[in-house]
């Protein structure tokens, strides 16, 4: 009998930002908190499934606190200086006497529809931040910054710093509550937490500017011998393809923005971009070692996303019961069909994904 083994390989970075991505973008086209839930468990299985055994794989975690702590900070600031809208109050507190034309209240009636608002609100950001945070555990900084277009090389290390700083953070985290539990003090509360946030503050600091050295001694960034001309020309392309793509971004996550301002705008503006991106890949030539191949995987998981985002785009515009929750007066929302059945599809990754483990195969039995 013989036998090989075949040693797994890393899913496509931007396979996995392009997932994460229409998930965050469908978590901004709706406020229905069933659907926002759903979102975050199934970005949540799908890092459970293909997480990586890496130092910034456990960035997932520090995004899920981070999100409860942004949703709490909403509805607090709902309950002191929010729109007390709606006619069912729960408790009045003090109020602090101001004028009426400044439209800012600081204490007053508490009211249900404005609390559930301020919930749904807060957890439509939070939804945002769990996605990104699925992102960065499931994705290599390093590996993403490799394939970087050409035309952004000059940013690249400012990006580098940016990207790997949360992931850093996390791992520095770890390294000083082991530290500190081996000299017998205290890891876990307030007051270990002023201790041990300037020592993760500078390792995570120090990690990411590391990195940003290392891509500038490697000639990360460097500009080859190319005309003034096509530099400029690209620069161009690139900053009005990016414009155009956050403006149709806008007009598609905007059900009341006029049509031109939507898909058409963000096509355009996309097709703009990856000119520039082609015409810039020219002012920086170099070679990649070992370059991350993009083959089946990486198309299911783009397209799993892309299905996502696309299909709570369509029930946002179409106006479909339950995207929009119903909070004046409040009622338990309705589901769209549509939605949740897009919202399944986002679970492909889990399984299209090649695993992360080392796995052996029959090849051939021979007598």
């Amino acid at each position: 009998m013989r036998g090989t083994t075949r040693l797994p390989r890393p899913l496509h970075p931007v396979a996995w930002w392009l997932w994460a991505s229409g998930l965050a973008v469908a978590a901004g086209a709706t406020s229905n908190p069933v659907l926002l839930v759903a979102l975050i468990v199934v970005a949540g299985a799908v890092v459970g499934a293909r997480r990586p055994v890496t130092p910034w794989a456990s960035s997932y975690g520090a995004f899920l606190r981070v999100a409860l702590v942004v949703l709490a900070i909403r509805v607090v600031l709902y309950v002191f200086v929010g729109d007390a809208g709606g006619s069912h109050v729960l408790v009045r507190l003090p109020r602090l006497p101001l004028p009426a034309d400044w439209g800012v209240r600081v204490g007053g009636a508490i009211t249900e529809e404005g609390l559930v608002t301020s919930l749904e609100d807060g957890l439509r950001l939070a939804t945002v931040l769990v996605c990104i945070g699925a992102a960065n555990s499931l994705a290599s900084p390093a590996r993403l910054l490799k394939v970087m277009p050409g035309a952004l090389y000059e940013v690249g290390v400012a990006v580098g710093v940016a990207v790997s700083f949360a992931p850093q953070a996390v791992a520095s985290l770890g390294r000083v509550r082991r530290a500190r539990r081996l000299r017998g003090r205290r890891d876990r509360g307030l007051a270990a937490l002023r201790g041990m946030a300037v020592p993760v503050l500078e390792g995570a600091l120090e990690r990411s500017v590391d990195l940003a050295a290392a891509m500038d001694v490697r000639g990360f960034g460097r500009t080859g011998d190319v005309r003034a001309a096509t530099r400029r020309l690209a620069a161009a392309l690139t900053l009005a393809g990016v414009v155009a793509v956050c403006a149709g971004s806008y007009g598609l996550l905007t059900s009341g923005a006029p049509f031109l301002l939507g898909a058409p705008l963000a096509v355009g503006g996309s097709a703009v971009a990856v000119a520039g991106f082609a015409t810039g890949s020219r002012v920086s030539r170099r070679t990649r070692y070992r370059p991350d191949p993009w083959a089946v995987p990486e198309w299911s998981v783009a397209a799993s996303g892309a299905v996502v985002a696309a299909a709570f785009l369509v029930a946002s515009h179409a106006g479909l019961a339950g995207m929009d929750a119903a909070s004046n007066p409040t009622a338990v929302p309705d589901v769209p069909l549509l939605a949740l059945l897009a919202t399944a599809v986002a679970l492909l990754p889990a399984v299209a994904a090649p695993p992360l483990r080392l796995y052996r195969s029959v090849a051939s039995v021979t007598a």
